[in-house]
């Protein structure tokens, strides 16, 4: 009897044993998932194409390949979506990507209208948005979340450079054309700050269609308020078409100084020397900015859809994933857990040869240097793409916004 008892006992004991095991057997296994599916979300046939589109697509599937996962047996796909630039169609297809395709992180998300709604989808569904294209300072401040990191520049950047530059320069007066969305909101509003900070004035403001083509009557309105600075708070194709009908009217000619305050190389290329020549703006990357980046750059023009060099956003993209990967790889595989990956990445020092070094914050910022830039005249350029000139650099902690006067939940004050 006592023998049978026994038996029964250990039987027991055995079966909670194989009870336990079970659950951490299952985690050991997912920590070990070595699968990562990618998806680059941007705008593929509209304004900001040239910016990023298939280039930034080109830009992930070298990080993939440059950070040798593959080679240790990991398994990583890259998809691309075309969101449009509006916030439905963008959420839409992350629902998908997430919910069906089983996607552990989108990239890109130019237009900060898409970018918000598909940050608060990421948030909800536990996934990663790595945001390189879309401007709004917002993203760490007041909509971020512990999903989201922003990776290249923000509002609070471009206002900070161009803004406090030109006003300090003696563009003491400003009048704003603005697209009509969260990004160039968020842009007018920041640069508005920090003119009146640093003694200039706003005259006033008008805010533009999304993609329009005809910038005349706004314009117009720009060059009867007599303002010494004509902002243009807008980016690619709006904020090309707005420069190249500004010289139809005569605006700088007349003595108007234009403020491109969101300005990108494929801008520049697009422009002209001729037409782009003296305008001032900031950037974090510069393909020929050193001897790193023109390496970099040099390889990636080979396997650009369009034979370009990378814009800023392209060249974030790439760094944003590298340092993903890195990771994923320091955690020992992927747990398909936005929020643990995201603290990682915070956790882990990034170091890249575009960007260098420097921290990613708690509110999801990358602490990095920022450039005043000037386009060269044409006889200044010396090479194809040699298009800029360095005016200033901005120092990391000048080029984002302190996290003591941070509205990001995150932060703890």
């Amino acid at each position: 009897m006592k023998t049978t008892r026994a038996r029964r006992y250990a039987a027991l004991f055995a079966c909670a044993g194989l009870g336990l095991a079970a659950p951490a057997f299952a985690q050991d296994k997912t920590v070990q998932d070595k699968t990562v599916k990618i998806g680059v979300l941007n705008d593929m046939s509209s304004l900001y194409a040239d910016i990023g589109g298939a280039n930034s697509v080109a830009a992930v599937k070298l990080a993939v390949e440059d950070s040798g996962l593959r080679d240790k047996g990991w398994k990583i796909e890259v998809l691309s979506g075309d969101h449009q630039n509006k916030p439905d169609v963008g959420v839409n297809i992350a629902r998908q990507w997430i919910d069906n395709e089983k996607v552990d992180v989108i990239v890109d998300t130019p237009n900060s209208g898409v970018a918000l709604a598909v940050s608060n989808l990421v948030k909800e569904k536990n996934a990663v948005l790595l945001n390189s294209g879309a401007a709004t300072a917002d993203l760490t401040g007041k909509a971020c979340t512990p999903n989201t990191i922003s990776y290249t520049y923000d509002t609070y950047m471009l206002a900070n450079g161009t803004g406090k530059a030109l006003t300090k320069a003696g563009g003491d007066t400003w009048f704003f054309l603005t697209a009509d969305y969260a990004f160039g909101h968020a842009l007018e509003r920041d640069t508005s700050a920090v003119v009146t900070a640093n003694g200039g004035k706003v005259l006033g403001g008008v805010k533009h269609p999304l993609n329009t083509s005809d910038f005349s009557s706004f314009l117009l309105q720009a060059q009867s308020s007599k303002a010494k600075v004509v902002g243009l708070a807008n980016a690619g194709g709006d904020t090309t078409n707005s420069i190249k009908q500004a010289a139809e009217f005569g605006i700088v000619s007349g003595g108007q100084k234009l403020a491109a305050l969101l300005l990108f190389v494929t801008d520049v290329h697009a422009l002209g020397l001729k037409t782009a020549q003296g305008l001032t703006f900031t950037e974090s990357f510069y393909w020929d900015l050193n001897d790193k980046t023109r390496e970099w750059s040099k390889r990636f023009a080979k396997v650009s859809p369009k034979g370009m060099m990378p814009s800023m956003t392209v060249a974030g993209n790439y760094a944003a994933v590298l340092h993903y990967l890195k990771a994923l790889d320091a955690m020992g595989g992927n747990a398909h857990d936005g929020a643990k990956t995201v603290a990682k990445m915070k956790e882990i020092p990034t170091d890249d040869p575009l960007f260098g070094k420097g921290p990613l914050r708690v509110d999801g910022r990358r602490i990095i240097p920022a450039y005043l830039f000037e386009v060269k005249k044409p006889e200044e350029s010396k090479y194809p793409w040699d298009y800029y000139k360095l005016i200033a650099t901005i120092a990391p902690e000048d080029a984002a916004k302190p996290l003591e006067a941070s509205e990001c939940p995150l932060v703890k004050k």
